[in-house]
């Protein structure tokens, strides 16, 4: 609203009722400068993991946290995609708990041809169904045993559509329910009655679910805290045990997905998640401007220990076809962070770079066909048969060999444990990420030895709950506050499993400006943090007008002149 102008007369203070209809007229200006700072907020952002990212810290609703890929287990010729939302999710986090975003878009990507462009694309759009109305807050007015419960007050149904090939996309299905947050066990005496209710096969063998559910996710995040104390005691506490994620969970057949439809010649895919906002977004307005990405995720702790702080916004909104021309987040692959400070800390000398190693991991694949040093044909769509080499991009995706049989025994430590079908060949519910990656960054995947002083990791080895064995495979969500001392006495009861719960499902700153440059950084919808501090800057800063004018007011009753007085906003 820059240059825009106000004219207040204080005089017109003494007026009967003029008084109100300033207070009325300077709130309403207050919701229209909130309304531009909200669309004006930062101007441009990125993300992934567990608030990975600044604005995405600020706006969990579109935060992707970890984002899954895997042959089923249970069923051959198909693939399961599970992406999971919104971080941190306590189980008593009512009375409006964890909802989908309604203004925004959910997404999964598949790159089959190493284009790093989506050829097969899914995408979620939610709706609340809310009969609160005015008559309460509850989120439900009694136990509730189905998703159509007259006692479940809010709920959301979504439409699925899908893209191959870059043609318009087709709906699949529309107004399919989602499971809801779990309130409780006197609420939802029953939640997997609702969970079932949730899951839902549709034409062409699609399975597909959407709702709350334990967060698979397992970790000591006190690796922030200097690499687990700088002595490894600080270890074994899973940091998000007990909390809960919002899931999309999609399973379809390998020629859904599979370059021209033939996983046999065309095994290798790459697959990503993101979400995606309106340009311009208006509290209680219009939203306009088209939509914009601004969460994105492929291969976990990327953005949380790989990209600098300068470019982790910058990330989240950039495709990642945009990857290998930002020479800071090439940098930051190719000389690591991490290693340096386990050097430090820890003694562990650090690999030699450039890490051409980590350059197969987590940009082309590991494939032969890229000259780098892991010598061994795997995951990398250079493996593709149809495959135009002179189109291949590399881009950090999580990419997944659909023929790699599933193992009977499955190692968490996936590849590095000799278990092929584990990360980074796709990702499993039960593959411990962690682990892997700390692994991989002192030189691992090199030498094809584990590092003995770092054998035990973060000493969480397995998620806190089963695993289950059928499609969705995530674990029922949590149902008790995290900070119970007796969590399991309400925890939600797992499936049967059985495997025993080990399904397969189961920069600085000149290199900012340089990501920049190069055009990683693009505009996008804004955190809901960063309107929420304007707002408050705004609101305060007319408190303080209207005192200040309401004292001048009051100055002109006793003989000041009156004055127009010219405001620039």
């Amino acid at each position: 609203m820059e240059g825009t102008t106000m004219t207040v007369n204080p005089a017109s203070a003494r007026a009967p009722g003029t008084r109100r209809r300033r207070i009325l007229a300077a709130l309403g200006v207050t919701a229209l400068l909130t309304g531009s700072l909200y669309s004006l907020g930062p101007g441009s952002a990125t993300a992934s993991s567990h608030r990975e990212a600044p604005l995405v810290a600020a706006d969990p609703a579109i935060d992707n946290t970890d984002l899954y890929a895997f042959v089923s287990p249970d069923r051959p010729g198909y693939v399961t995609f599970v992406a999971n939302w919104q971080p941190f999710e306590e189980p008593n986090g009512g009375p409006n708990f964890y909802p989908f975003a309604t203004d925004a878009t959910y997404h999964i990507k598949v790159d089959n041809d190493g284009d790093a462009k989506p050829d097969a694309e899914f995408r979620w759009k939610f709706r609340n169904i809310d009969n609160r109305r005015g008559s309460t807050f509850l989120y439900n007015n009694g136990p509730v045993t189905s998703l159509d419960d007259e006692n479940l007050l809010f709920k959301q149904t979504y439409t699925l559509e899908s893209s191959f090939d870059g043609a318009p996309f087709k709906t699949r299905v529309q107004d399919a329910p989602v499971a809801p947050s779990r309130v409780g066990a006197a609420s939802m005496p029953d939640y997997a009655t609702l969970r079932d209710q949730a899951t839902r096969t549709l034409p062409g063998g699609w399975n597909i679910f959407a709702g709350q559910a334990d967060d698979p996710f397992f970790l000591d995040l006190r690796v922030f805290d200097l690499l687990y104390g700088g002595d490894l005691s600080e270890t074994g506490q899973d940091t998000v045990a007990g909390y809960n994620v919002n899931t999309i969970a999609l399973q379809v057949p390998f020629k859904d997905v599979a370059l021209n439809g033939d996983a046999g010649r065309n095994p290798v895919i790459g697959v990503w998640s993101t979400t995606e906002r309106n340009r311009v977004r208006i509290t209680g307005g219009e939203q306009s401007g088209g939509k914009v990405q601004v969460s994105r995720l492929g291969n976990p702790l990327i953005n949380e220990v790989i990209v600098p702080a300068a470019l982790k916004d910058a990330f989240n909104a950039s495709p990642p076809r945009l990857d290998a021309k930002t020479p800071a987040l090439v940098k930051r692959v190719l000389e690591p962070e991490v290693p340096k400070l386990i050097e430090s800390i820890y003694k562990i000398p650090a690999p030699r770079t450039p890490r051409n190693d980590l350059a197969e991991i987590f940009l082309t694949g590991i494939t032969t066909k890229a000259g780098g040093p892991i010598k061994a044909d795997l995951n990398s769509q250079l493996n593709n048969a149809d495959v135009r080499a002179s189109r291949f991009t590399p881009a950090e995706e999580l990419r997944l060999n659909l023929t790699v049989p599933v193992a009977d025994q499955p190692n968490r430590l996936g590849v590095l444990g000799g278990d092929l079908q584990g990360f980074p060949n796709g990702r499993r519910l039960a593959d411990d990420v962690v682990d892997v990656e700390l692994q991989a960054l002192v030189g691992a995947a090199q030498t094809g030895k584990l590092v003995d002083a770092l054998a035990t990791g973060d000493g969480v080895d397995a998620n806190d709950q089963d695993f289950t064995a059928e499609f969705p495979y995530v674990a029922l969500p949590n149902g008790v506050a995290v900070n119970t001392a007796n969590k399991q006495a309400g925890a939600a009861a797992p499936l049967p499993s059985t495997d025993g719960g080990k399904t397969g499902a189961g920069v600085d700153a000149d290199g900012a400006s340089t990501a920049r440059t190069a055009g990683a950084s693009v505009p996008v919808a804004y955190a809901t943090g960063a309107s929420g501090l304007a707002v408050l800057i705004v609101v305060a800063g007319l408190f303080l007008l209207l005192r200040r004018r309401r004292g001048r007011a009051t100055g002109a009753t006793h003989g000041s002149t009156d004055y127009d007085r010219t405001i620039q906003l």
